[in-house]
């Protein structure tokens, strides 16, 4: 058994100043305020000296990190990445993939259903991979952002279910443009699928962005970000998804795709239990500025951000879980929020939050050590010190 005393501790209640966490065979079995009782000879107790210990991040959207890529959907390729997330406190990944033709996104579904199978706990709950991210095809080329418009297609029941069913139940989410042909009728056949509906890469209107979300959508994929632009008299799919208590709103906060004050603007409207914070990272995440391929696209990245060699503009970002945390308190969240937006949204956003996203008994010990400053120091995965 392990404990982790002598630290600020986040849980859904509060925050306990100081806490300590019990943890035994991977899950929490206690967590309490001051100094740990009933210590064990067995035990080990570590005394953190200070610092935050918040659950671990979970990110929606990641195409890779650290020089490895998860788009062309290679196993080993994906794993790199994830790994290299995990040393930023990212304890699950949702795998994200691109427009592609759709016989080609099904071969790269098939290879990573496979490695999200092998990961899974041994009660057969997701690990550090909670399954892959479709966005694309079903997105509008009017909207393409860094993708190629060449491939994408409205969603018809037959690409829907080839890779629906080449996941073998590892495909937790699409995102699509509801306004394409066949848009809400998809929505419709994903839900019953039981994969999560994301509104994203779109030109809906609010009209048709609510008819999605009335469908059964409940995410908006990277707000803002290739989306047509909020007007007070039309407030289109960013009004839509803003006003609905039922969607989660994607943020990267990166202090490039979403001015800071927008960033405030939609915490304030969403609130902490309606936001999740993403990354959108790209294989160049913290390997410094380069030259890649996202899909088809040709991406350079300059001075930490990502852009499209052909027109400059925005293509995913270069940023890390904990850097988005610290950008969510320093835009005026408290830790706790942030914490709220990292890890317990997105966890029910999956349908994982019986397991995970937050510290309390029962739940997976995956925990992340803050800094005082809020950077990491210690990532435990499964209770288990991995980084």
């Amino acid at each position: 058994m392990t404990v982790l005393a002598g630290a600020r501790v986040v849980t859904p209640t509060g925050v306990l100043d100081p806490g300590f966490v019990r943890i035994d065979q991977g899950l929490i079995t206690e967590v309490g305020a001051g100094t740990p009782t009933g210590v064990e000879v067995h035990d080990v107790v570590v005394d953190l000296g200070g610092g935050v210990v918040v659950p671990g991040f979970i990110d929606l959207h990641v195409h890779g990190g650290g020089g490895h890529t998860v788009t062309t959907g290679d196993p080993a390729e994906a794993a790199e990445a994830v790994a290299f997330h995990r040393r930023h406190g990212t304890t699950t990944s949702l795998l994200s993939l691109v427009t592609a033709p759709v016989d080609m996104l099904v071969g790269a579904v098939e290879r990573l259903a496979t490695l999200v199978e092998a990961d899974r706990c041994a009660d057969g709950s997701p690990g550090s991979l909670a399954g892959v991210h479709l966005e694309g095809p079903f997105l509008s080329t009017d909207a393409c952002g860094a993708q190629d418009p060449q491939w994408m297609q409205d969603p018809d029941p037959g690409s829907i279910d080839a890779l629906v069913e080449a996941g073998r139940g590892t495909v937790q989410m699409v995102t699509l443009a509801p306004e394409l042909s066949g848009g809400l009728a998809a929505v419709e056949r994903l839900v019953e699928w039981g994969v999560v509906v994301a509104v994203g890469h779109t030109r809906a209107d609010h009209e048709t962005a609510a008819a999605a979300f009335d469908a059964g959508a409940t995410v908006a994929t990277h707000l803002f970000n290739c989306m047509g632009a909020f007007h007070h008299r039309d407030p289109g799919t960013v009004g839509a998804a803003l006003a609905d208590d039922r969607v989660t709103a994607e943020l990267i906060l990166d202090g490039h795709h979403v001015h800071d004050d927008t960033a405030r603007i939609a915490m304030g409207a969403k609130g902490s239990s309606r936001v999740a914070l993403i990354t959108d990272a790209i294989a160049l995440a913290g390997a410094g500025d380069g030259v890649i391929d996202l899909g088809s696209a040709r991406v350079e990245v300059a001075d930490g951000i990502a852009r499209l060699s052909s027109d400059g503009a925005l293509a995913g970002s270069t940023l890390t879980m904990d850097v988005a945390f610290r950008n969510a308190v320093a835009l005026g969240a408290t830790v706790a929020e942030a914490s709220e937006m990292a890890s317990a949204v997105p966890a029910r956003v999956l349908g994982l939050d019986g397991t995970r996203g937050t510290i309390e008994e029962g739940r997976h010990a995956d925990l992340v050590v803050l800094a005082d400053d809020l950077t990491v120091r210690d990532v435990y995965v499964g209770g288990t010190l991995v980084a």
